[in-house]
């Protein structure tokens, strides 16, 4: 079975930075793309940035872009977001996902078949 396990989250100051990772583990999966997403308490979940495992192309959420930084590396089956001058308004539970195939969009967070536990980012003002 495969699972993702998320690393990096927690508290940190307006303008601060924090990387968090997620690594896929167990049995091969074929990854068509991988991502994260975030749900903030009373707020839809969204997304925030996701790449094609195969030729790495990515694609982040309107409110992200120009701060965070998704990427990955092939041989450890991880990915990385790079976030920097966070905002209060980037508080949420951040999960990141996978999905096998995807026949919508890469912004369908319905399209993404496995998911991790999530956790939490706080960024204090």
């Amino acid at each position: 079975q495969v699972q993702l396990v998320e690393s990096g989250g927690g508290l940190v100051q307006a303008g601060g930075s924090l990387r968090l990772s997620c690594a896929a583990s167990g049995r091969t999966f074929s990854t068509y793309a991988m991502g994260w997403f975030r749900q903030a308490p009373g707020k839809e979940r969204e997304l925030v940035a996701t790449l094609k495992w195969t030729g790495g192309r990515t694609f982040y959420g309107d409110s992200v872009k120009g701060r965070f930084t998704i990427s990955r590396e092939i041989a450890k089956n991880t990915i990385y977001l790079q976030m920097n001058s966070l905002k209060p308004e980037d508080t949420a539970v951040y999960y990141c996902a996978a999905a096998r195939s995807i026949r919508s969009s890469v912004y369908d967070i319905g399209a993404y078949d496995l998911r991790g536990q999530g956790m939490q980012v706080t960024v204090s003002s």
